[in-house]
């Protein structure tokens, strides 16, 4: 006789709703690897800010290939606490708001799944609660160099000036990137955990953002001890579901994420730069089987 979850779980799977709680056994996590990644406060920055010389002096290093990363990630914490205080590009400043978050992240694989925590220290908060339901929320993103300027830039490419809680934006358009479809292959694959439900929802981001349909996840949780928060995530290598990215031993993928912090939602949230994801490849953060 089959146990209930499994039956529970074989119900549920054509309903589109993320089963999480599986069985997938703990990865051993003293064999993952691991990197401190400061996330960053990034103010009033789309991405066509981003590709405007006058306004973004990196603009010309990007059109010779030049990452984010590589420049400004010694420089952080100061770049951050400048679009947080307003000092630049922020005309709503919170007050109080840190301007970065550094954040331990960890992966690792067994040829099934892909395993990825996230470890950070609570900061102040105070600001208005934008997301009643959740004091945190945190999301990553994925994709398979297929969408423009990501292996750059990183997540930036779904930002711009006229999404929802932009300044003077009134409509209630969602991220998306250039040309995005999943038919073409354009889009990112995102993940996100939810700190009320203690649960993960799986979609993409295409012409639109879609928060449902993928099968890469297997289970989201995340909790709080002291002040230090920890979330983990494990996720199928090759789900092959509606917006999912099969990943590959042996190759990289565009990585970034981000953490909406005491309530926060839309643009007030913490953001990394793009990093690589190697799967047993070479990568800023190199995901090897155990």
């Amino acid at each position: 006789m089959f146990p209930i979850r499994i039956l529970y779980a074989a119900l549920l799977a054509g309903t589109g709703l993320v089963v999480t709680g599986s069985a997938a056994a703990a990865p051993d996590w003293s064999k993952a690897a691991s990197r401190t990644i400061t996330v960053v406060y990034p103010g009033v920055s789309p991405i066509e800010w981003i590709r405007k010389g006058v306004d973004h002096s990196g603009a010309r290093g990007m059109k010779q290939g030049e990452t984010c990363v590589n420049c400004h990630e010694k420089e952080a914490v100061d770049f951050g606490q400048r679009m947080a205080t307003g000092q630049k590009i922020e005309p709503e400043p919170i007050k109080g708001k840190v301007g970065s978050i550094p954040v331990k992240v960890e992966a690792t694989h067994d040829g099934t799944n892909i395993y990825l925590r996230f470890t950070w220290k609570q900061p102040p908060g105070g600001g208005p609660k934008m997301d009643p339901d959740n004091d945190v929320k945190l999301a990553f993103m994925l994709d398979a160099g297929k969408v423009e300027l990501a292996h750059l830039g990183g997540c930036w490419s779904s930002c711009h000036n006229d999404v929802r809680t932009m300044p003077g934006v009134k409509g209630d358009k969602t991220k998306y990137v250039k040309d995005g479809s999943l038919a073409s292959g354009v889009f990112y694959d995102l993940i996100q955990w939810q700190s009320k439900s203690n649960k993960g929802r799986d979609g993409y981001i295409a012409d639109k953002r879609v928060m449902e349909g993928g099968k890469g996840l297997v289970d989201a949780k995340g909790e709080k001890k002291g002040d230090t928060w920890t979330v983990t995530f494990t996720r199928k290598l090759s789900p092959n579901g509606e917006g999912d990215i099969n990943l590959e031993s042996g190759k990289s993928y565009n990585f970034g994420f981000a953490i909406h912090d005491d309530h926060t939602h839309g643009r007030f949230h913490h953001v990394s730069f793009g990093y690589k994801l190697g799967i047993d490849a070479d990568g800023d953060l190199k995901v090897t089987k155990q």
